[in-house]
Order: C-alpha cells, then structure tokens, then sequence
C-alpha cells in the first residue's frame, strides 16, 4: 500500500488522441444508484454520480485536491464562522439563477433528521444568507475538517425542491420521492431520464459554468450485477467503460484486443460490524444471550478468519488485507496499528470455550451481492472459516438497496453480523470515530461504543492542532482495534475497463467517474 503522496500521484487516466466529434458514453458498475436526491443515499456509487449532477460550495478534483467549486473564495471570520463568496451567473438545469438562499435552504435541508448525508460535515450548524452572492456558515464549534467534508454537501433548488414537494429529505429506504426520482442541480450534466435499477441518462449542461474537458453528446449509466455479463458488455462494445472489474476477469481483459485495464489504490475499507448492543442476539431468541457482547467471541470471530488467504484466492491480489478501518491517505492513519491480528483458529477455539460457547452459536451474515468487489465470494469464504471454531453462518446475500436498508439509521438496525464498506468522505480519521464508532453513529449498526472513544472522538472533533489531534485519533484507534469492535478486512484496489473508444477518462481512488473529463474518440 502506498502513502497519500504516492496514492494521489497515482490517479490512472488514459489518453490517446482525441476529436473533436462529439459522441455518447455508455457505462456500467455492479449496482444501480440508490436515489437521485442529493441528502440522501449516502453511498459511494451514488454520491459519486450525483456529483455530476450537482455540487458543493467546494470540490474535489480526482486526485482528491480541495477546490473551488460553487464558492469562488472563502475565509474564517471567526473560531466558528466561514464567510463565502459564491460564483456569479451560476444557473440550475431549470435555468433559475443559483443564490445564497439555495446555499442556506440546503444546509438546513442537508442538517435534516431524515438526512443521511449530514455525517460528512457533521460540525455544521447552520447557514445564513448575506446578500445574493454571500453566505456564512456556522459550525456548532471550531471545526479542523470542516471544508474537507463540504464537497458532499451538495446544493439544490429552494424553490424546485419547494415547488415539488421536496423541501425535507424524505424517509426509509429508496423513497419514491420527486427529488429521489429526478434532479435539478448547477453541475456539468442534468439527468433526461432515469429508469431504477435499468438505466439512468443524462445530456450535458449547456449552461454550466466550467470549462467541460468531454466531447460527450449524452452519457448512458447501466446497473450490471453479474460479473460475467458485464466483462461481456465491455468486451462486445455494448458498453464503453465498466468497473469494477472481477480479480479473476482482470488477465482476460488485459488481453483483449481494443479493451484496457485501469488499476489504482483505493481509499476504502471493507469490514464486517457486530451487535454488540441488544441484549439477545436476533438469532438466538428465547436464549437472552448475545455471544456477541463478550470480546472474547469476538476476537474468535476476528482470528478465526485468514485474510491473507482470502486476498491471494479470491481478491487474487487486488486487495490489501487491513488490522484498521482506515488505510494509507488517511489522516490518523498508522502503519503499525495496521497490522492484523494473526490468523489463529485454535486460539479462536479456546477463545470460544472460555466464553461459555464450546458448541458456538448460529449467526446470520448479510452481505451485498452487487457493492463491493467479489462481496458475495468474500462473504462465502469466511462461512466455513467461521463455522471450524462453532459459529454456524447463515450467509443473507442480496442486492445492496435491501442490505442497506438492514444497517440504516439508528434505531432501525435489523442485522447480527453485516459487510460495509467505508471511504472517510473528509479523508480524516474523526469521520469513522463519528460514524462507524460513537454512539449514534449513523452507521454504526453493530452499536459499539466504549466511554473512552467517546470521549476522544469529541475532543479530536473540536482541537486544532493537529498533532495533538493525531494522537488522540490514534488512540481512539488503538482502543476500538484492541476491543475488536468491528473485525477489519480489506482495503480494495480500484479497477476499472475501458474500450479504445475512450480517448481519455480519470480515475479517483473514491472509484468515482467524473463525466466532465471524459473524452470519446
């Protein structure tokens, strides 16, 4: 694994000599989106591509760079208040001109309880509008990170949302809302039509304000769940550009005529979460026990699965098993702290004894089948791992909008032991103390919590001296590491397929496509 210098240098693109022709781009990944509206479906996939579609007052270049985006300029006029300067002549996809009042509109609307976006700049309190071109944004203390998590704090329409019925975020999963099923935002392109889980297009923005680098005419996003149906697509030209490329399709695909592969360091960490929080495990009732409460399981489960094996077999290198939730490029990051746990599975035998369960206990393991980089067969490999200390796995593998729905919110989990993937929007370790590991964390559905990292995951959130922040973020680390409070696995490489028809395309550690640097030959 290589360190933030190396993986930011490390962007793959391709290029070869373009014209001036304009054409259409037709792309596929594992999954469909889970929603259009901007303030909800916090997902990888999703946020990726509703990037194109809108924006933040600040952006994030693919090489992961801070830059301007709807805000030309900003300064901190106080310990807790950042004044911005907004670009003038901006327009929405309706043609209605961009102001400060949308800005204020959609922090409040970003801060909503139904909102599943607020975690990524979880320190804003509130915007006001100054004049037209002004705002100021207020964080409820002195925030170290609170620009780098701006980039997802996208901006609507006050009035489209208003006009449509969209003022709030509307609830539960995959909601039939206007702003789920369509879109008005300033970015590069506008979507023409969206069918859930068949195809969604989009046509460029005529009126944005950037200078696109693409040629594109009209932009085409496919849901492919099947690997070998999308390395087929990519290979027949049914499509232009695929990801992520399955490990063992990787050889075939480098030998194709007229087909490239486009590897990269990723930034997210796969793990599986625990209920350590009800009192009797949802697959033991009538019992009043949840085996998983005691550490010592726990760490059973963790030791009990040999990651180096699953790397090799069935990742087949393109992925980097991990002993944290965060990996290199991360600030709090430690390299030390980051080696596993050895694979032990006659002490994770022992571990299950003295816990009180020789005969181990039954289990259910959700997992997505359509996310995550050979999910399902990483889910599969660990079922008979588990079940050689006594934890008899029944693997719950469906499509990632129903597996999200089981780790939601808080006080909707439905789920004993469950996969995840994470990317820390503000590429800063407090973003995973917030969510994944304090009390109320909106991902956190394996309800761990421990006083102590509490209490650090507050204080790092407010000091700004970063040293002292590194620090106590390490220590936070250390402590839920040694609690076993999540079991860690896999930092994931992104790879991505590309036809020669693609004369220049960037690829982002986030695995996000950016549409306004694509170029057709």
């Amino acid at each position: 694994m290589r360190n933030r210098a190396a993986l930011l240098a490390g962007v793959a693109a391709i290029a070869l000599t373009a014209t001036a022709d304009a054409k259409p781009f037709r792309y596929a990944t594992s999954g469909d989106l889970l929603g259009l509206d901007p303030h909800l479906n916090n997902e990888a996939l999703t946020n990726g591509f509703k990037g194109n579609v809108y924006e933040g007052l600040v952006t994030r270049s693919p090489d992961l760079k801070l830059e301007p985006g709807l805000a030309t300029s900003w300064t901190q006029t106080g310990p807790t208040t950042w004044r911005f300067t907004l670009r003038k002549g901006v327009t929405f996809h309706d043609g209605s001109p961009f102001t400060a009042a949308d800005v204020a509109f959609s922090v409040r609307r970003f801060n909503h309880p139904n909102s599943t976006m607020a975690p990524a700049a979880p320190g804003i309190e509130a915007a006001t509008a100054i004049d037209d071109s002004t705002v100021e944004i207020r964080t409820k203390a002195p925030d170290p990170v609170v620009l780098q998590g701006l980039p997802f704090l996208f901006v609507m329409s006050k009035a489209w949302s208003e006009k449509n019925a969209s003022a709030d975020p509307a609830s539960g999963a995959n909601p039939t809302s206007h702003a789920n099923l369509n879109a008005n935002g300033t970015g590069p392109f506008k979507v023409t039509g969206r069918v859930p889980d068949q195809q969604t297009t989009l046509a460029p923005h005529a009126g944005w304000w950037g200078k696109p680098a693409h040629n594109l005419t009209e932009v085409t996003f496919r849901p492919i769940k099947a690997d070998a149906t999308r390395l087929a697509a990519i290979v027949s030209g049914e499509i232009d550009m695929m990801f992520p490329v399955a490990p063992q399709d990787v050889q075939r695909l480098s030998s194709t005529a007229g087909v490239r592969i486009l590897t990269g360091q990723g930034v997210m960490t796969v793990f599986f979460g625990l209920d350590q929080g009800r009192a009797e495990l949802l697959d033991m009732p009538g019992t009043g026990k949840n085996p998983l409460k005691d550490k010592r399981v726990r760490q059973a489960m963790y030791q009990a699965i040999d990651m180096d094996t699953i790397a090799r077999v069935i990742m087949r290198g393109a992925a980097t098993p991990t002993g944290l939730l965060i990996g290199p490029g991360i600030e709090g990051f430690d390299a030390e702290l980051n080696k596993r746990y050895p694979f032990d599975p006659d002490g994770a035998k022992k571990l299950m004894v003295e816990a009180g369960y020789p005969n181990g206990f039954p289990i259910t393991l959700d997992c997505p089948n359509d996310r995550y980089v050979n999910d399902e067969a990483l889910c599969q490999a660990v079922v008979p791992m588990l079940a050689r200390i006594g934890v008899q796995v029944k693997l719950n593998a469906q499509t990632k909008a129903l597996h999200f729905a089981k780790a939601g919110k808080p006080g909707n989990y439905n789920t004993s032991m469950y996969m995840l993937g994470w990317i820390p929007g503000t590429f800063d370790a407090h973003h995973v103390l917030v969510n994944l590991m304090t009390e109320g964390g909106i991902w956190n559905a394996g309800m761990y919590k421990n006083p102590r990292v509490e209490e650090l995951t507050k204080a790092v959130g407010v000091e700004m001296d970063p040293v002292k922040r590194r620090a106590m973020m390490q220590e936070a680390l250390k402590i839920h590491k040694d609690d076993f409070g999540h079991i860690p696995l896999q930092q994931q490489a992104t790879v991505w397929a590309a036809r020669d028809s693609v004369a220049s395309i960037r690829q982002s550690p986030l695995d996000f496509v950016y549409l306004k640097d694509v170029m057709m030959k």
